[in-house]
């Protein structure tokens, strides 16, 4: 699958599960670490829970698995590394405070 159809798919499945403010960022020429970005809100941390297994275990139907994954734990900000797209969801005062869109867009 194409980096550009993993980050889509990846939208859709965000919003299938009520994600909030899903900004997909296209970070191929800035970083060498992946080619997209997605960020993602939660309501809540059993929201963002909900978010990081929903994305995983529809992804994992494809036999996609992350490379790496943090964050679930503590649930306020999780991210999931597919290699070319990197995915980040968090709870509403963790995206404010470190506002990803301002540092990669």
């Amino acid at each position: 699958m194409l980096p550009s159809e993993l980050a889509d798919k990846i939208v859709v499945l965000l919003n299938d599960k009520l994600a909030q403010n899903v900004e997909l960022i296209n970070v191929s020429e800035k970083t060498i670490i992946a080619d997209y970005f997605i960020i993602a809100t939660g309501n809540n941390v059993p929201h963002v829970r909900a978010l990081a297994d929903h994305v995983e275990d529809k992804l994992a139907i494809d036999s996609l698995t992350p490379l790496r994954k943090e964050g679930h734990q503590d649930g306020r900000w999780c991210v999931i590394d597919y290699g070319s797209v990197i995915v980040h969801i968090f709870i509403p005062a963790e995206r404010k405070f470190f506002d990803l869109e301002k540092l990669w867009s």
